[in-house]
């Protein structure tokens, strides 16, 4: 889910999300590391079981609208019944600029947290950080303010705390908001960041500075001093550099034709070379131990899946159809292999039994993904997880990774693109 820019009062930057539509079941709070943090922050603020359950409920019924998320504030529109839609707030307190500043600078004593944010990702020991740094991230008691034009009695009403589950929803697909929410969007918290590290940086010269000042006077007081030959150093370099001889004119670049002989639009020279360079990537990540088994070479039939996946020219598909002898399978193995390359094939083509270890695991991701009175039967086949009357499942592949495929017409088709967590490929699912 992607969320559209827009100005902000407020010197940060809004962003808003489109409106959730209505889940038929599944878990309330959310499913990666931050968006459970966060819902987990918020329920132990306010512990009132009896409105929690409502909440979770109306977070799931799509009678929330669009949701805005900006420095301090989370908004939305809710439509409680036949009445006009009310408006819900959850206000948090701001970081000033020294709260940030102190922030990255504990950050910048974590090499682990600090790769990882300059990487793009929001690594979860990044609390640790806050916590040095006496900062809150998520949500506390007195923190998270609530306000909602609607008359239920309770505080906070239903529809607040259902707005607050929802922003954990958000935090899965991207956990920057909360920062965002804090006071810096995503751009401007590593533009911090970096100057953070680079006034570390400047700091750590200037100390150095001082030795090599010290190194330069004895290196100038030796300048005049004449070395072996008898020639005086300062003589010796000051020299006129002998001249580079000029670059050579540079030739002119190749004619191509205006149309490849092929009569397609891109040059099969280049997918050669591009295929070449990805096998070549392979092999070397295999060598330096990136990979624990070295890349087997692919079959005909694989090789034909790759070409009509990834070749640019829509027409090629359509010759391999003609020639590759399953026409009616090169569709559906095309879409694996953009979700996994080899491995979503394998997982489309071939069932398999995972270690028990795996299946256990993944049955307590299953029960925890649903309330205890909304949890449907699941059919579980080898490698292959149905949800029974919801048209969805989740396949594990050899890679340790599980891909989400759903039912359409009767046949399974890869529905998006595969996640180590077995809860963010369902949760991708259920919003679907």
């Amino acid at each position: 889910m992607s969320g559209q820019l827009s100005d902000h009062d407020g010197g940060g930057t809004a962003r808003g999300f489109p409106a959730f539509p209505a889940r038929k079941g599944g878990r309330a709070r959310g499913q990666s590391w931050w968006g459970g943090a966060w819902a987990g922050a918020m329920e132990d603020a306010w512990p009132d079981e009896e409105v929690l359950k409502k909440a979770r409920a109306f977070a799931r019924s799509g009678r929330i609208g669009p949701v805005t998320v900006s420095p301090g504030r989370i908004a939305a529109q809710v439509y409680g019944g036949e009445d006009a839609p009310c408006t819900t707030v959850l206000t948090l307190r701001e970081l000033g600029e020294d709260d940030w500043d102190l922030l990255w600078d504990r950050t910048a004593e974590r090499p682990a947290e600090l790769a990882a944010l300059l990487a793009g990702e929001l690594p979860p020991d990044l609390l640790e950080a806050a916590e040095d740094a006496r900062l809150d991230l998520l949500p506390g008691y007195g923190d998270l303010e609530p306000d909602c034009d609607c008359d239920e009695p309770d505080h906070p009403c239903a529809h607040a705390l259902a707005l607050g589950y929802q922003v954990s929803w958000l935090l899965d697909k991207d956990p920057f908001l909360l920062l965002l929410v804090r006071g810096r969007n995503e751009a401007q918290a590593l533009e911090d960041l970096k100057s953070t590290l680079l006034l570390r940086a400047m700091t750590d010269d200037d100390e150095e500075g001082d030795a090599e000042a010290e190194s330069a006077e004895e290196d100038a007081r030796s300048v005049a001093a004449p070395d072996v030959a008898g020639t005086p150093a300062a003589q010796a370099y000051a020299r006129e550099p002998v001249p580079l001889p000029p670059l050579p004119v540079l030739p002119e670049p190749l004619l191509r034709p205006d149309e490849p002989a092929t009569g397609l639009d891109a040059d099969p020279l280049e997918q050669l070379i591009a295929d070449a360079a990805a096998r070549a990537r392979e092999l070397l990540a295999y060598t330096l131990g990136f990979t624990a088994e070295l890349p087997p070479p692919l079959d005909e039939w694989q090789d034909t899946v790759r070409i009509a996946a990834t070749h640019p020219d829509p027409r090629v598909p359509q010759r391999l159809r003609e020639s590759c002898g399953r026409p009616e399978e090169l569709d559906r193995a095309a879409a694996a292999w953009r979700t996994g390359g080899a491995a979503g094939l394998d997982v489309l083509e071939r069932r398999w039994d995972p270690p028990k270890r795996e299946a256990a695991r993944a049955r307590t991701v299953f029960a925890a993904a649903w309330e205890d009175d909304e949890a449907p039967e699941v059919v579980v086949d080898g490698n292959r997880w149905t949800l029974t009357g919801r048209g969805i499942q989740l396949r594990q592949g050899r890679d340790d990774r599980w891909y989400p495929y759903r039912d359409e017409a009767g046949i399974w088709w890869p529905a998006g693109e595969p996640s180590a967590e077995p809860a963010l490929a369902l949760a991708e699912l259920l919003d679907g």
